[in-house]
């Protein structure tokens, strides 16, 4: 698989916007399903073991076919693969799976989408970058559509419980996109798929086998469009599609296309999780929250689509070579003439001299 590095632009733009197309979709199939096989028994845990190590297991043939004895790479890019492991493949369905018991699909995946806004405050931060007018005011209608979404009038009360997973769920987001990007042409998307699914199933069974992360099971059968199903089919959605498939090309997305393009896109996953939750589960946003949601959606648009307007830090001994050149240029066409340090020794000597 022929790739670009993570940066803003490339060549195979048009084949990267239908990759994170099908990415957001098959991501957003996650929730629905997950939530159908929690609510027939299965415990977070449970469910994100299953897909993650049902996920690796999957990629482990096509992962080794793609590394061809290249070890090093593993190496190489250790620290990369781990982090991404623990931090977006456990981090991030962890977060979600708990936030859905707690609130509806559409409402977690809305919050979690605050994670470019969350990157703009963290980029400015640590980078003391001031951003533009646009990712202000971005960021400022985000705001206010967290706060419907959130509905504080009352009407429904949404849990703190799962509005912190969700918040978790943004900042593991936030770590993807900028993880995904660091990916160059010397460490393939199925390598940092396979690697990192690797290591999250590990980690997370040995944090469930130590009794710290619940994993529960159960056999019960799964209500999906109102009709009972066997539970093994949202498990192999989740495997299959949800997972092995969407990281993988999720991965090759945003490679070719950047971090901004590629969040941009991603957006629509939520999109596609409500109108899949609605379908499967029944469950629908009440209107103050869809209209929360466009507002959260709109403002991380301006927020993707601006640019930081900032002045970077210059050494001292990097700005006076620009300035020597300065009195270098030849004089302007405009007829008004710069005096070079030589005429103008030359003039000071002339004044001096009569005295």
């Amino acid at each position: 698989m022929t790739r670009a590095p993570g940066r803003g632009a490339s060549t195979g733009a048009p084949g990267g916007v239908l990759l994170a197309l099908a990415a957001a979709a098959t991501f957003s199939l996650s929730g629905p399903f997950a939530t159908a096989l929690m609510n027939a028994g299965w415990s977070p845990g449970g469910a994100a073991l299953v897909r993650t190590g049902g996920a690796a297991a999957v990629l482990l043939v096509p992962t080794l076919l793609t590394l061809r004895g290249r070890w090093r790479l593993l190496a190489r890019n250790g620290k990369l693969i781990a982090a991404y492991g623990i931090v977006v493949v456990n981090g991030g369905q962890l977060c979600l799976f708990n936030a859905f018991q707690h609130v509806s699909v559409g409402v977690a995946l809305l919050i979690e989408y605050l994670a470019p806004v969350m990157m703009v405050a963290a980029v400015w931060l640590s980078s003391r970058r001031r951003p533009g007018a646009m990712t202000m005011i971005g960021a400022g209608l985000s705001i206010v559509g967290l706060i419907f979404v959130l509905d504080l009038t009352g009407q429904i009360a949404v849990s703190p419980v799962g509005i912190a997973w969700a918040l978790g769920a943004a900042l593991s987001l936030a770590g993807y996109y900028v993880m995904s990007a660091r990916v160059g042409d010397t460490l393939p998307p199925m390598v940092l798929a396979g690697g990192g699914l690797a290591v999250g199933a590990v980690s997370i069974a040995m944090i469930g086998f130590t009794g710290l992360l619940p994993l529960r099971y159960s056999a019960q059968p799964v209500v999906l469009l109102g009709w009972q199903t066997n539970w093994l089919i949202p498990t192999i959605v989740l495997v299959l599609v949800s997972t092995a498939f969407a990281y993988v090309i999720g991965i090759a997305a945003t490679g070719r296309l950047g971090t901004r393009v590629a969040s941009f896109l991603g957006m629509s996953e939520v999109l596609f999780a409500v109108l899949f939750a609605w379908i499967l589960l029944g469950q629908l946003p009440t209107l103050i929250q869809l209209t929360g949601g466009v507002g959260i959606i709109v403002g991380v648009i301006l927020v993707r689509a601006d640019r930081y307007r900032a002045i970077p830090f210059v050494p001292a001994r990097v700005r006076r070579r620009p300035f020597r050149q300065w009195l270098r240029r030849p004089p302007r066409e405009t007829g008004q003439l710069r005096p070079s340090p030589e005429p103008s020794r030359r003039r000071s000597k002339a004044v001096r001299t009569p005295r």
